[in-house]
């Protein structure tokens, strides 16, 4: 059975992670993989990215002013899509579509294993609030480190054996705990990103997963209390509201980071996949 997404939530961006910066609109979602490229082992690439990215935005300025900045994020992501994904994506097809893959349960197991230490690393930055307004994403209802716990707790139960962290999201959770202390612009991409991403292409994902090698049980990693769509509006709007007194270089700086963003989260889902 072919693995697909789709699904419709406001205005949340798009985006290829487990997804990454995610979201859900009228445009559906889908996941590609292309080459690896992350931060350390490609560093050249990386600014290469960057600069197209503010170049980009440069070129946008007038129809930036005229929008939110999670919007203008949710822009940016939209434009690493491919057109097969997005009617506006300019990303060109690499690599296998996610419809010709297969999930791997020891694979999901350290994907599962390696999103609890990244949303622990993003939830303990806001804890110690560093930055004053990291402390304004505290208890926000979107964490999702204290559900991931709970879901390793019962596949261990259920004689699973629970890997390890990765070598790749160990360095990632170290990557962003020195960026949030040295460019809280570049850290306010990640945050969105892996927020978002679980809330809209990671859900609908996951099911897909789960009816596959979980034998459709749905786990607390894709559940939330509340109302999800509201708790995506509140941080939708304390997002734009930390934003609104940066400068265009500063806004510029945390867009650039989309594809860096793009680098870890893609390479973390695309360990769960082998050809069909």
């Amino acid at each position: 059975m072919a693995l697909t997404a789709a699904a419709t939530l406001g205005s949340s961006p798009l985006v290829p992670i487990f997804v990454t910066a995610a979201g859900m609109n009228s445009s559906g979602m889908s996941v590609s993989f292309g080459a690896r490229s992350v931060p350390g082992i490609s560093l050249a690439i990386h600014s290469r990215r960057r600069r197209i990215v503010a170049v980009g935005a440069a070129a946008r300025g007038e129809e930036a002013a005229e929008k939110t900045f999670v919007e203008e994020m949710r822009a940016v992501a939209m434009r690493m899509h491919t057109k097969d994904q997005s009617s506006e994506g300019e990303k060109e097809q690499r690599g296998p579509s996610l419809s010709e893959l297969e999930p791997n349960l020891e694979a999901y197991l350290r994907f599962l294993v390696d999103s609890k230490l990244i949303f622990q690393t993003l939830e303990n930055i806001v804890d110690r609030a560093a930055v004053p307004w990291y402390g304004e994403f505290r208890n926000t209802g979107l964490e999702r480190s204290e559900a991931l716990k709970k879901d390793l707790k019962w596949l261990s139960e259920t004689g699973h054996t629970i890997p390890e962290p990765s070598a790749d999201d160990t360095r990632y959770a170290s990557y962003l705990e020195k960026l949030s202390e040295k460019d809280q612009h570049a850290f306010f991409c990640h945050y969105y990103n892996m927020y978002f991403g679980q809330s809209a292409g990671g859900r609908m994902i996951g099911k897909k997963i789960a009816d596959k090698i979980l034998n459709k049980k749905e786990l607390e990693f894709y559940k939330w209390e509340g109302t999800l769509s509201e708790l995506l509006q509140n941080v939708r709007e304390k997002l734009n509201q930390v934003a609104s007194s940066w400068t265009r270089e500063e806004k510029n700086r945390c867009l650039e980071e989309t594809e860096t963003s793009f680098a870890y989260s893609g390479e973390r889902l695309r360990k769960i996949f082998t050809r069909a």
